[in-house]
C-alpha cells in the first residue's frame, strides 16, 4: 500500500506565521519632557552640591572664628586658608583672634596693632583681628 501524495494545501489550511513583535510604544510627549526637565534638575543639583558642599567637607570654607580663639593662616596671601586650632597647639603661622569687625573688608579698621586678614562666610564679611602666637 502507497500513500497518496499529499495535495497542496488551502490558504485556510496554512500553517499560522508566526506573529511579528510589536514596536515598543513612543514614550509620551509628556514623558519625553519630564525627562529632559529632570536631566537638567540633576545637572543643577550637583553643581550646588559640589560648589558649596565640598569646601565644608574639605574643611576650606571660610572660617569665621571669634575674639579669643587660636587660628592659623596658610596659603597665598590672595586666598589664605584659615582654620580654628587650639591655641597651645604650638603650630607655625599660629595667630590669636583679638577682634572681629564684622559687615567690612577694610582690614585698616583694625588698626596698626593687630594683622588683619579679610574674610567672606556665604553672605557675611568680615575682618580678623589678629596677633601672633609664639611658636612653641
Amino acid at each position: 500500500m502507497t500513500t497518496p501524495p499529499s495535495a497542496p494545501l488551502t490558504p485556510e489550511q496554512q500553517p499560522a506565521a508566526p506573529a511579528a513583535p510589536e514596536a515598543p510604544a513612543a514614550p509620551s510627549k509628556g514623558k519625553k519632557i519630564l525627562k529632559k526637565v529632570g536631566g537638567v534638575l540633576v545637572a543643577i543639583v550637583a553643581v550646588l552640591a559640589w560648589k558649596f558642599g565640598v569646601p565644608y567637607l574639605t574643611g576650606e570654607a571660610p572660617v569665621h572664628a571669634e575674639a579669643g580663639e587660636c587660628v592659623t593662616v596658610t596659603g597665598p596671601d590672595n586666598d589664605p586658608k584659615v582654620d580654628t586650632v587650639d591655641c597651645a597647639s604650638g603650630k607655625a603661622d599660629l595667630f590669636k583672634v583679638e577682634k572681629v569687625i564684622d559687615n567690612t573688608f577694610d582690614v585698616n579698621k583694625c588698626g596698626e596693632e593687630f594683622a588683619a586678614l579679610a574674610q567672606q562666610l556665604e553672605s557675611d564679611k568680615f575682618v580678623l583681628c589678629l596677633t601672633p602666637v609664639p611658636a612653641k
